[in-house]
């Protein structure tokens, strides 16, 4: 037999070989008992495998998540979206959130015909944060350089970065504030439409379901977005809304397969984590108001900052973004405070927790790793206590460093150049007065 029949046989063979390879895997993925987020672990395990030897791991990564579209990404375990009407009240939006557990949920136009597209159909997210800050703004006198409507009225919706807790009568609000006005007619009676605005270019940036995990890593990474609404553009409606959570779940999931470990198991310092230096972590003390820290995650655009101990580099705890929504769930526990402190906060939240126990997940614990953790580790530990940052700390509980989910992505894939291409024509950036 001469070598180009040879070749040729050898080649039929090999691509029978791979089909039938492929055939199992398919199999696999729909037989398999792993879960939704496992399978798109394989998924990307298959296309590990087959990409371009020559390709550098960083590579393979982005061209893995570039061919996987966001539509296969698992809905929430309810199956079921939460959304608001935008003639909800305040009190009705805020019981709804609580409900659910949930920080923010897409706000529905109730007078929206039932074909409108999703541009027409929402008109913003509306979250515990921008109640809030529309509230504070109605307590505060109006001024010539702080005009009231405008920003102030319409702070409850959130896009691409949040604009809720712009807090500057921090030191002196009191609890009883909070108390009085969950049971006002201003709280009962508000709408969630009153307080939204939107951006220019639609209620919010979201994902066509065509549209890749690489893209949507990337907005939760570099482009820093808490959560991404992916749309059904024939249904116009929201399909699903992929959060932070979701991800680290999806690669706590994919521990064990290839392209997970060999990426995985490498510790902090080999992939340049962590990247936030202790004299770069935003922090408040003990002794400080705790608005200052809500007002400080607003204007450094953060999700959750450390309470130090006054006069050393420990902490004593954390508060988070999700902190805000007991301003509005028990405003009780601010009782008789003029202006509570950081530390009396965190003790006030944790004994309200235990004293309702289940209906909360816990809050106000410092979650720290070691500089020796690996990437895996770390995934898992994100994953087991359902949060989005770690604090490294030594052996004596001194803070050497930040790590959030968004290093981590950034560690994992890389914007190609020119990769959006006119992707935020129309939505960044946003101008000064954005009605966001």
């Amino acid at each position: 037999m001469c070598k180009e029949k040879k070749r040729i046989i050898i080649n039929l063979l090999a691509l029978a070989l791979q089909r039938e390879r492929e055939r199992v895997i398919m199999v696999t993925m729909e037989e398999s008992p792993r879960s939704p987020e496992a399978k798109l672990g394989l998924r990307v395990e298959d296309l590990w495998d087959i990409q371009e030897p020559q390709l550098s791991p960083d590579e393979k990564f982005n061209a893995c998540f570039e061919s996987i579209p966001v539509s296969a990404f698992p809905p929430p375990p309810s199956n079921q979206e939460i959304e608001i009407k935008s003639d909800a009240t305040l009190a009705e939006a805020v019981k709804i959130l609580a409900e659910h557990n949930i920080l923010s949920a897409p706000v529905v136009d109730v007078d929206a015909p039932n074909d409108a597209s999703w541009i027409d159909r929402y008109i913003g997210i509306v979250e515990f944060a921008g109640i809030v800050v529309w509230i504070l703004h109605q307590s505060e006198p109006t001024s010539p350089r702080s005009p009231s409507g405008g920003a102030a009225n319409t702070a409850a919706v959130n896009g691409i970065t949040s604009e809720a807790l712009g807090l500057e009568s921090a030191s002196t609000t009191s609890g009883n504030f909070f108390e009085d006005l969950t049971s006002s007619q201003l709280y009962k009676n508000t709408k969630v439409r009153d307080i939204s605005g939107s951006f220019r270019w639609a209620p919010f940036l979201a994902l066509e379901r065509s549209n890749s995990f690489l893209t949507m890593l990337l907005l939760l990474s570099k482009y820093k977005m808490k959560s991404i609404p992916v749309v059904d553009l024939g249904a116009g409606r929201i399909d699903n809304i992929i959060t932070q959570s979701s991800v680290i779940h999806m690669l706590a999931e994919c521990a064990g397969l290839q392209w997970f470990e060999s990426w995985g198991t490498k510790k902090l310092s080999e992939v340049g984590l962590p990247m936030v230096t202790p004299n770069h972590i935003i922090k408040v003390y003990e002794d400080e108001p705790v608005l200052q820290a809500f007002k400080l995650m607003r204007k450094k655009r953060i999700g959750g900052l450390p309470v130090m101990d006054r006069g050393s580099s420990t902490a004593i705890g954390n508060i988070s973004l999700k902190d805000v929504q007991f301003l509005l769930t028990a405003p009780e526990i601010y009782h008789d405070y003029r202006s509570i402190t950081a530390k009396d906060f965190l003790t006030a939240i944790r004994s309200y927790l235990e004293k309702h126990e289940g209906a909360f997940p816990m809050s106000g614990d410092l979650i720290t790793c070691n500089k020796d953790c690996t990437i895996k580790e770390l995934i898992q530990l994100l994953d087991h206590e359902k949060i989005h940052r770690v604090y490294v700390a030594d052996n004596d509980g001194n803070l050497e460093g930040l790590i959030t989910l968004r290093d981590i992505i950034s560690r994992l894939v890389h914007e190609p150049r020119g990769y959006f291409g006119d992707f935020f024509d129309g939505v960044l950036p946003m101008p000064p007065n954005s009605r966001v």
